[in-house]
């Protein structure tokens, strides 16, 4: 057993960097690093309950995601565009959710229903989807075309580009201004944005798995270094010790993480987009039940 200093957890050295590993393996399929069910690990398993639980989630990011997206980025499966926009629109919403989480939900109980109605909305969109559409991308298996991301267009209106023989096209501005929104949750939960962006992006702009994944986990990268830059500012914290990562547990988490993100960017394309997102939802789904009947109970 070993004690963390800072979170005051105590458990097995191998137990944060295997659960990271196996969360991720899976979650990293679909474009999300696994901080929105490490989260629920660090909370209801190791007991880690102040509001440094969200910056050491974001810590983790960090250092779990960059083997990833160099798998996507070699795959050539990396949609530039999408991955600044997402990235610049992020960033001041992180910083508004790090000040609502540190002012405002600083209660466990209240965090974990907070906590449960993200992930059932993210849920719902998933299953929804998969109710009402058959996917029409294939794993590459399926097909004769080539599985790389080719970008067509890219400016303050409109963002496109060819993947497997087939033009996906989305609004710049509306991708902005959601991300912002979402950033403020990702800074609240700790994840980065990634994680509901994912599936919105899926099921709302119709755009297909295998192209989103690599940029949902590049920009959460991006926005999660920011967010921890934020948490360990005085200008936030006020010096206050209860914010702040707990660094040792997040780089355990993180080296676990990066294991499993790899392996997960490496078999997604083997994978049917249906399968990912039925797993996915019934994990988030289970979850966040879990933590809105415990609220009220």
């Amino acid at each position: 057993m070993i004690e963390f200093a800072t979170s005051g957890v105590e458990t097995y050295w191998w137990l944060p960097a295997l659960a990271a590993c196996l969360i991720s393996m899976v979650t990293s399929t679909a474009g999300i690093s696994g901080a929105f069910l490490l989260l629920p690990f660090q909370v209801s398993v190791l007991g880690f309950t102040t509001p440094g639980v969200t910056p050491t989630n974001l810590l983790f990011n960090v250092v779990a995601i960059p083997g990833g997206v160099f798998r996507y980025y070699r795959e050539k499966r990396m949609v530039w565009p999408l991955v600044w926009t997402i990235a610049i629109g992020t960033v001041p919403g992180l910083a508004a959710g790090v000040f609502i989480r540190l002012y405002y939900l600083p209660d466990p109980g209240l965090f974990k229903m907070f906590v449960g109605l993200v992930l059932i909305f993210i849920a719902s969109r998933l299953i929804s989807d998969i109710i009402k559409r058959e996917e029409k991308i294939r794993s590459a298996n399926g097909g004769n075309n080539r599985f790389e991301v080719t970008p067509l267009i890219f400016n303050f209106r409109r963002i496109a580009y060819d993947f497997n023989g087939e033009k996906f096209e989305v609004p710049t501005p509306m991708i902005f201004i959601l991300s912002a929104l979402v950033g403020m949750i990702g800074g609240i939960y700790g994840i980065g944005g990634g994680a509901i962006l994912a599936p919105i992006l899926v099921t709302l702009f119709r755009l297909p798995i295998h192209t989103v994944s690599g940029a949902t986990l590049c920009s959460t990268f991006l926005t999660s270094t920011m967010g921890v830059l934020f948490y360990v500012l005085p200008s936030f914290t006020d010096g206050g010790s209860g914010a702040m990562p707990d660094w040792h547990l997040g780089l355990m988490f993180g080296v676990g993480g990066a294991i499993g993100i790899y392996f997960g960017a490496r078999i997604q394309k083997l994978l049917p987009a249906r399968l990912i997102k039925a797993v996915l939802g019934a994990i988030m789904f289970i979850i966040s039940l879990k933590y809105i009947v415990g609220y009220f109970s």
